[in-house]
C-alpha cells in the first residue's frame, strides 16, 4: 500500500485517482476549488469499464497534507498551471517521494527542477484519451499506448522507478519504463502540435484531419518545422527524419484515435484556457531563440490564441 496524491482530478486526474484506490492505495487529491470536487464517490467509465472510489481526502489546502508521507505525487494539472502547482507540492516532497508530470507539452520537466530535486523528478508520458463529463467523473475514450515513465536524465535509480511503473500498471492504467522517455515525450509533442489545434479549430476528429488533403499538409508543415526546431536546438528524437515520423503518424499513431476530438476542443467550447503555449507556442519560442521562425506553428498558435477567452 502507497500514499499517493493527485494533484488536479481533472480528466487523466481522475483515471489515476479512482484506479490507484480501487488498487488498494491510499489516494489523495490536491485541487483549485475544493467545492467543486464535494462528492463521495469518484467514477470512471468509457473504454476500461466502470470503475468507483472514494478517496481519503481532497482539499485545495497543502497544508491539510503536510502530515502525509507521500510514495508519488502525480501532477495531472493543465501545463499552465505547473508552476504553481509544483510550488504548492515541493514542501511535500520528502526522502522516499517521487514526483511524476503527466502534462502535455514542452517545459513542464524544466519547470518542476527549479523547486525540486531533479531525481526526485520523473515524466510520464500519457497517450490515453479522457473527457470530464462532470465534477468527480470522466470517461476514458481511447488508448494509444502505455504510459511511459521515465526520468529524463537517468539520475534515479532504475529499479525505484520500475517499482512506480508497477503501482500504476498493477492498479489497471497500462505503463511501462522507458529510459529515454524524453525522447518519447517528444513523440508526443509532435503529435499534439500537428493534431490539437487544427482538431480545436475546426472541430474535426483526428482521422478526419489525416484524411483531408488540406488539413494533411498543414500537418506535415508544422511537424517539418519542429524537426527543425529541434535540429536547431540539438534537442534528440526518436526518428531520424520528418518523412520518417510523418509515415509513422499517419500509419500507426492516427488509426487507433481516429474518432477523438482533442482536449483543446473541448477548452474552447468550454470558454478555458487551452495549452498551446507548452505545444506550438512553446515550438515557436525554442526556434526564435536560435533566430528561427517556424511560421505554421506560430500562425496555428495565433489562431488558438486570438479564441482563447
Amino acid at each position: 500500500m502507497k500514499n499517493i496524491l493527485i494533484v488536479g482530478l481533472g480528466a487523466v486526474g481522475t483515471v489515476f485517482a479512482v484506479f490507484l484506490k480501487e488498487a488498494g492505495h491510499n489516494v489523495y487529491g490536491l485541487v483549485r476549488n475544493k467545492e467543486k470536487y464535494n462528492c463521495s464517490i469518484f467514477q470512471v467509465d468509457g473504454i476500461w469499464g466502470h470503475h468507483s472510489a472514494t478517496l481519503d481526502l481532497v482539499t485545495d489546502n497543502p497544508e491539510d497534507l503536510k502530515n502525509v508521507d507521500f510514495d508519488i505525487i502525480i501532477v495531472s494539472v493543465k501545463s499552465f498551471d505547473t508552476e504553481q502547482a509544483i510550488k504548492n507540492i515541493k514542501d511535500l516532497v520528502k526522502d522516499k517521494t517521487f514526483v511524476i508530470l503527466t502534462q502535455n507539452g514542452y517545459g513542464n520537466y524544466e519547470t518542476a527542477v527549479k523547486y525540486i530535486p531533479k531525481e526526485k523528478v520523473l515524466l510520464g508520458r500519457v497517450i490515453f484519451g479522457s473527457k470530464v463529463d462532470k465534477n468527480c467523473h470522466a470517461t476514458v475514450t481511447v488508448n494509444a499506448d502505455d504510459v511511459r515513465i521515465g526520468q529524463p536524465e537517468n539520475l534515479t535509480e532504475e529499479s525505484k522507478v520500475i517499482e512506480l511503473v508497477c503501482t500504476i500498471k498493477h492498479a489497471g492504467i497500462p505503463a511501462s519504463y522507458s529510459k529515454e522517455v524524453y525522447k518519447v515525450l517528444w513523440d508526443k509533442i509532435l503529435y499534439n502540435c500537428a493534431l490539437n489545434p487544427l482538431g480545436a479549430l475546426l472541430k474535426r476528429r483526428y482521422g478526419e484531419l489525416a484524411e483531408n488533403p488540406y488539413t494533411k499538409e498543414i500537418m506535415n508543415e508544422i511537424i517539418k518545422e519542429i524537426f527543425e526546431v529541434c535540429h536547431l536546438n540539438n534537442i534528440q528524437l526518436n526518428f531520424k527524419s520528418a518523412e520518417e515520423y510523418i509515415e509513422f503518424f499517419y500509419s500507426k499513431l492516427i488509426p487507433p484515435t481516429k474518432d477523438h476530438y482533442p482536449s483543446m476542443y473541448y477548452d474552447l467550447n468550454s470558454g478555458n484556457r487551452t495549452e498551446i503555449d507548452a505545444l506550438n507556442g512553446a515550438i515557436v519560442k525554442l526556434g526564435e531563440k536560435v533566430g528561427y521562425t517556424p511560421k505554421v506553428n506560430k500562425t496555428i498558435y495565433n489562431l488558438i490564441k486570438s479564441l482563447e477567452k
